[in-house]
């Protein structure tokens, strides 16, 4: 019937019009530090069974297939694609990209993951107690604490460890002042987005694996660099110009149904 047509067709558009979100949020988000981009996960709906496959006829036969009808589609997930941005050289000292898979964890609002959070946008700057922070409006601190000394000469230097050095007054060679640690999950696909580049911890991603940069499969960190976005351009172009295209499809499948309802409708004149 028209009328299944028309209720499929419907679920396509909005469908469509999820897909059409995420990847504008992608491309939105090109030029975003660490950012990692999403795809939206497709999955058929209900079927209509009108015939059963292997069902018998009068001569013994058993029929080879069946007579389905299905009800349309739905987005099933959103997922996080964690390839690695391009390490971007920036000439800051504070800035850090983990080379590898891991997450630097911060400090969040005790409503918000626990009071945790993670993210791989490696933009450390100073605030006024000498700890490195996130350097964006809200100033996420690193969790352990990483603190410089006040007396401490800058420039201050990032081993691949995550050991800070610092070179203190009365030393003729830089200290270890602080150390960085960061975290893994065994599926980081299952983290949960809660913005800022923040990613907070969920049932589906386990728990944390804490630790020194390099060790049990956590990455290694990588000074004066920062991870771009892993957002490529040219394959979201391509994406939006086929939602485009399916969307107008499936409008067409609306108009064809109404069309056919219509004729259906003046059946009786």
């Amino acid at each position: 019937m028209a009328i299944i047509a028309l209720h499929s067709a419907a679920t396509g558009l909005s469908a469509l019009n999820t897909a059409l979100d995420v990847v504008s949020n992608n491309l939105a988000n090109i030029n975003t530090p660490a950012f990692k981009s999403s795809r939206a996960n497709f999955q058929d709906l209900l079927y209509v069974q009108r015939s059963q496959p292997g069902v018998e006829n009068g001569v013994g036969d058993q029929a080879p297939i069946g007579l389905y009808v299905g009800l349309g589609t739905r987005v099933s997930g959103t997922q996080l694609n964690f390839a690695p941005g391009t390490a971007l050289p920036t000439g800051q000292e504070t800035d850090v990209t983990i080379d590898g898979s891991g997450f630097f964890r911060v400090v969040v609002e005790q409503s918000l993951g626990g009071g945790f959070a993670y993210t791989r946008a490696g933009q450390l700057a100073l605030n006024a107690d000498g700890e490195l922070v996130i350097a964006s409006d809200q100033g996420r601190r690193l969790d352990p604490p990483v603190t410089i000394p006040a007396d401490a000469i800058p420039p201050i230097s990032i081993r691949p460890n995550g050991e800070v050095y610092a070179l203190l007054p009365g030393e003729t060679e830089p200290q270890v002042v602080a150390n960085i640690e960061i975290a893994a999950f065994i599926n980081p696909q299952g983290l949960r987005t809660v913005g800022e580049n923040l990613y907070v911890e969920t049932p589906a991603s386990g728990p944390p694996i804490q630790g020194e940069p390099g060790t049990d499969q956590r990455g290694t960190l990588l000074a004066g660099f920062l991870e771009g976005s892993n957002v490529d351009p040219t394959r979201e172009l391509i994406e939006l110009i086929k939602v485009q295209r399916a969307f107008e499809m499936n409008s067409n499948t609306i108009r064809a149904a109404d069309e056919t309802l219509r004729q259906v409708g003046n059946l009786r004149r």
